[in-house]
């Protein structure tokens, strides 16, 4: 996926194919919230895109408008050359939502073989239950479902003709762990055939071991867009680790120099750091001897923290003024 914001990276610049989808200075409001504001982003054919972002930050917002469930007050959203509604209609997008019962009284079998009938570009019904390891209790009722098997109908039901994008809301909820690493097994599949994969998550780990790219949305704007590698240089901090045989001082420690964030459990120390160099210094000059001290950059969910919660203090500083 590719954004025209400042953060985007170097991709965004590459010759290639038409997007698959483009967002142009889209805008969403509910009442006086402002739930997408001014959002400008490209997704390319093949890519793996994960769609990250605190509770409120607009991802919901953002995967309606895509899918055409909602209309931009501003901007436009188009998806295949068209609109988002007439790519669906065209069988081009398969999306999966957390939003929506699914149907009782029905087999899955009978459930998927709906889905596939109603599809312009259908793949065989054993296919589809295959792929979304259903075919064990394809004759079980829907309504006997456990919550991980309600997502992997949820997933077959997205994936049940040949779709050139995918949209996924959180798809993985509820899930094992053995079922969530068996979902991105298909998942890197569809993309090998050269479908588009776009999924909202909260699983960070996921989003880090799966995505070509990252989105981060922050208050309905692009925070960053770029792999997870470029996320997390982009956070700036490293993360220092180390234990102190003896008492720890805390006020001693909150007064290191570059430190962001401290972490105390027993004897071991963790820290935060946007000058990991200057703060080891620091801790040497306090007379204090780190055992097992390890320097290391931040992981995915500490840069996405580490962004928003920068974020947060320009704003509340600007609103301040």
């Amino acid at each position: 996926m590719t954004t025209t914001s400042t953060a985007a990276p170097a991709a965004t610049r590459r010759p290639g194919p038409a997007p698959v989808v483009s967002f142009r200075g889209v805008t969403k409001r509910y009442g006086t919230v402002r739930a997408v504001d001014g959002i400008d982003l490209e997704l390319h054919p093949g890519e793996t895109v994960a769609l990250l972002g605190p509770n409120g930050a607009g991802k919901s917002s953002t995967l309606d408008l895509l899918l055409g469930l909602r209309t931009p007050d501003t901007g436009t959203v188009g998806v295949f050359g068209t609109t988002p509604q007439r790519a669906i209609a065209q069988g081009k997008v398969g999306a999966m939502l957390q939003s929506g019962g699914l149907m009782q009284g029905v087999k899955v079998r009978e459930l998927v073989g709906l889905a596939r009938d109603l599809h312009p570009r259908a793949y065989p019904l054993d296919d589809i239950l295959r792929a979304a390891d259903l075919t064990d209790i394809a004759d079980r009722m829907v309504d006997k479902l456990s919550g991980g098997q309600e997502q992997r109908v949820r997933f077959a039901l997205a994936t049940a003709g040949a779709g050139d994008l995918i949209v996924l809301d959180e798809p993985t909820t509820g899930m094992d762990v053995s079922a969530r690493q068996a979902f991105w097994g298909t998942m890197r599949a569809q993309a090998e055939q050269g479908r588009t994969v776009l999924f909202a998550t909260h699983y960070l780990e996921e989003a880090d071991a799966i995505a070509d790219r990252v989105i981060v949305l922050h208050r309905g704007r692009v925070l960053a867009d770029g792999t997870a590698t470029e996320i997390k240089a982009r956070a700036g901090a490293r993360r220092i680790a180390f234990d102190l045989d003896g008492t720890v001082d805390r006020e001693a420690l909150r007064a290191l120099p570059a430190l962001t964030a401290l972490e105390v459990s027993g004897c071991t120390v963790r820290i935060q750091s946007h000058d990991a160099d200057a703060t080891v210094h620091a801790v040497y000059g306090l007379g204090l001897y780190p055992l097992n001290l390890e320097v290391a950059g931040l992981g995915l969910e500490q840069a996405f923290l580490a962004l928003t919660a920068a974020t947060d203090t320009t704003t509340a500083g600007e609103a301040g003024r």
